[in-house]
This record gives C-alpha cells, structure tokens and sequence, in this order.
C-alpha cells in the first residue's frame, strides 16, 4: 500500500477523486458551533466536509468553508437529500445550494431508501444532476445491497457511494465486497461507534501496541482498508487528534482482528 497522508483520495466511478480522511457534521448546531468546528477541521488539513439538509447545519457550514479562504476546488463537500423531500427534490435541492453558497456540490446523496420509491427517487437525483450543472458527483446512503442493485438496474448513472454506518464493531464485509465488486465507493459513517466502544478492553490493548487512542486506530482501520471515512466532534482538540493516523499503520494480523470485532 502506498504511503496515506491526510491529502490521501480515493477516485470515484465517475473520476471525481474524494479525500479519505472528512469531517462530519451531524448534531453540529448551526451557527457558532457548526461554524467554529468546520474552521477548525479545515485550519486541521481536513479537505472533506459532509453535512446534510437533515443536520440543519448547511448554512454555518457553508460560511466556514467561504470564510477559510482555502480554493473552493481544493475542499469536497457532500450534502443529502431528505426522504420527505424526494416530493418535490429540485426544490429541496436547490435550498441545500443556496444555504451553502459555495458554487457547486460535490456529492449530493440519497439520504435514506425510501421502500417503493427506491428506483423513482435515484432517477429524480440523475434528472437534478444532469439539469443543474451544480453537482460532481451523485449517491447513495443507509441503502442494503438489495436496494442497491435495485438502483443499479435501473440507474444511467451509477451511485459513487453508499454511505453507511461502519466501524470494526458493524464491519458488514458482505456489503464491502459487493460495493468493490459493483465500482461502488463504501464511505463509513460514525466510525468512532458515537464513543460507545472507545474503552472497550480489546481495542484499547490494540491502541497502547501503536501508541495511539482507540479512535486513532478506528480510524486508521478505515483508510487502511480503502474506506473513506467521516469522524465528527466540535472540540478542538479531538478534531486534531483525529487527523494524526498517518504515521503508523496497522499490520495485516491487528487489521484481521479489528474487522473480526464486528458484532453483526
């Protein structure tokens, strides 16, 4: 494996290349602390922020990237569709684009499937990517390997990603080989188990091997294996601690162990 850096891409089925290591923003609450934790990621070197119509955030977090001064094209910046919203999906699009006011989208996703509406909602997302010109890139979230291919079959363009909650502790392998099989990024969302599983014995045994926290090597567990990965905090200081998983790397044995921690 080449040598990962924070400045480490991952290239999508369409070419559009997206950094591994982000930052998320769920529960992040508008104004000063969506705010002052999207500048602190990007003062961290994070060139990935993913937020959401859902989070409510999509106006601070559009402010922050602006006000960071960094090339708008040197930042990735996802944001998602509601499933209520699908009704009328331009509209809600168009509201996420004039909250953010950063130009263009890089990743617009499905934010939940919706039962019986799978294939129509896909082809809404397609119909807003080809009639705007404001989107890179268009995909998938919380979606089953059924509901993929569901997708799939009907799709003129396929997904770039489905975005699912993923950490050793719910590492669904089935799911990751199928999205590598199909050209169909896996991106990991609460990778850090929300902190549920930071003290578990097994992990932080595995931490004090490298010299590192649990969430370091939760982290590094998923750059390693090639899958994008989304930590969110509003301190400071973790947000930090988040980025410093480039100078180790975990050996094949303590990878083998982690994903076996999976309790699905």
């Amino acid at each position: 494996m080449s040598k990962l850096n924070i400045e480490s891409k991952i290239e999508l089925n369409n070419g559009t290349k997206m950094p591994l290591l982000g930052f998320g923003t769920w529960q992040s609450k508008d104004g000063k602390t969506a705010y002052n934790a999207v500048r602190d990621a990007l003062k961290a070197g994070y060139r990935h922020i993913d937020t959401a119509k859902f989070y409510g955030n999509e106006v601070s977090v559009g402010k922050a990237i602006r006000d960071s001064k960094i090339p708008r094209e040197k930042i990735f910046v996802t944001t998602k569709l509601w499933p209520t919203d699908a009704i009328n999906a331009e509209k809600a699009f168009d509201k996420s684009f004039d909250k953010l006011d950063i130009g263009y989208i890089d990743l617009y996703l499905l934010h939940w499937p919706v039962p019986g509406m799978i294939k129509k909602n896909w082809l809404k997302l397609e119909a807003i990517f080809k009639k705007s010109g404001k989107i890179r890139a268009i995909g998938v979230s919380n979606y089953s390997i059924g509901q993929i291919k569901s997708t799939l079959k009907i799709a003129t363009i396929k997904p770039v990603i489905n975005q699912i909650k993923c950490s050793p502790y719910n590492y669904n392998q089935e799911m990751h080989d199928f999205c590598n099989e199909n050209g169909v990024v896996m991106e990991a969302y609460s990778p850090l188990t929300r902190g549920s599983m930071l003290e578990d014995v097994e992990l932080e045994a595995i931490a004090d091997k490298y010299g590192k926290t649990p969430a370091q090597i939760l982290l590094r567990w998923c750059v390693q294996k090639g899958i994008p990965t989304i930590p969110k905090s509003v301190h400071k200081d973790r947000i930090v601690e988040n980025t410093d998983i480039f100078d180790f790397e975990i050996s094949d044995q303590d990878i083998a162990k982690l994903d076996n921690f999976s309790k699905l």
